[in-house]
């Protein structure tokens, strides 16, 4: 198959296809350096919220030492509330031996005279 003359580009095409692919090289980099930019703002945020290794570790302490103190705390409300369930219980058992001995004593000897004994 032979080709026409017609068919090969001239020159003035051919320098029309080089300034269209360096045009469309120019907004392609132009884009890519937009996306860099904006790609870099996103990394300088997320690098100015983040936390030194410094800060991160004495932040650790104090919430480990605020923990500790919490435990030692609920450790002590644990003992004083052991110690008021104790004494309250003391309390009962005190209360109920109060009254019920000179019932009891009281009975025995309602008993005992019923039966015919004297005091």
């Amino acid at each position: 198959m032979s080709v026409p003359p017609t068919a090969e580009p001239t020159l003035w095409e051919l320098q029309r296809v080089i300034l269209q692919i360096r045009e469309d090289q120019r907004d392609g980099i132009a884009g890519l350096r937009e996306n860099l930019r904006a790609d870099l703002q996103v990394l300088a945020g997320r690098i100015e919220q983040a936390v030194t290794k410094d800060v991160y570790l004495s932040d650790q302490r104090l919430t480990e030492q605020r923990l500790a103190v919490l435990e030692r705390d609920l450790a002590a409300e644990v003992r004083a509330r052991a110690a008021a369930e104790d004494s309250a219980a003391a309390a009962r058992r005190w209360l109920i031996g109060a009254f019920v001995a000179p019932l009891v004593v009281a009975a025995l000897q309602l008993w005992m005279l019923s039966k015919g004994g004297h005091p």
